[in-house]
Order: structure tokens, then sequence, then C-alpha cells
């Protein structure tokens, strides 16, 4: 009996064991990309569309970016009449959700009713409407020029 008193008294004193708290659950690896994205963008007092992003497939690329596979970007009037003022497709880009930029180092194509550019190497900032394109630039100008110059 005193054999007994004397492990109860040591199991009482001895300290508990440690407890492992719950580990935080693993965050979340996106593996798999998002198909037929799509991203409309409106102007922010009147609410008009300002701009759509289309992809076949998109997955994150970095804190700030998205990698898109067949981008196609309409970029609109901002206006009422939702008219389509430029079109922009490139196979792979690279949206910047935060400024409104895409970039790519393949071709890309920028269709409007007056001319046609394409070129690699190339960004767009969505605020400014200004396409850059710095390799290999082709353009096709579909108005009449008037002589001279």
């Amino acid at each position: 009996m005193l054999a007994t008193l004397a492990a109860l008294v040591a199991r009482a004193q001895s300290p508990a064991p440690a407890t492992t708290p719950n580990p935080a659950p693993p965050t979340a690896t996106v593996t798999a990309p998002a198909l037929n994205w799509v991203l409309p963008l409106f102007t922010d007092r009147e609410g008009y569309r300002s701009m759509t992003l289309r992809g076949s497939a998109v997955q994150p690329s970095g804190a700030n970016a998205i990698s898109v596979t067949d981008l196609s970007i309409t970029v609109f009037s901002g206006d009422a009449t939702a008219r389509v003022d430029t079109v922009l497709l490139s196979l792979d880009a690279t949206f910047f959700p935060k400024e409104n930029r895409a970039a790519g180092e393949k071709t890309v194509r920028v269709i409007r009713d007056e001319i046609e550019i394409t070129g690699e190497n190339w960004t767009y900032d969505h605020a400014g409407k200004i396409v850059s394109i710095r390799k290999n630039v082709r353009v096709v100008y579909r108005l009449p020029l008037k002589l001279p110059l």
C-alpha cells in the first residue's frame, strides 16, 4: 500500500506531459489553373464597362500577378455607348490586378478600327491606355494616307 501511495504522490508531483497545440491548418496552394476566366472592370463613378479580360486558363504568378493563357483584353469607351475601343490578344501574358496592367514576352496583337499592330515584349497600362511594344513590331494602317505628310 505504501508503494501505491508513493507512486501516486510521485505522479502528482511530476510535470504534466506537454500538450501540443493544434497545428495551424496548411495554407492553400493553388496547383490547378482556373479555366475560362473572365474579369470585367467598370468605371469608378458611373459603373460603365471599362475593360474585360478573358483567358482560357489563369494561375497566380507571385504575390500580385496572374499568368494568363490565351489572354483577350477588350477595352471599352467607358461611357454609356459601351463601344469597343481596342482589343489585345496574346497567347501567354501576365496581368497585374492592382495596377490594371498586362505584359508579355510573346506576341501581342492590338486591334482597333483604323490600325492593327503586332509585336513581342509588350505592356498595356489601362490607366493611360498605353500599349508599348519593344520587339518585332508590325503596323497595318487601314486609312488612306493624305499626302503630303
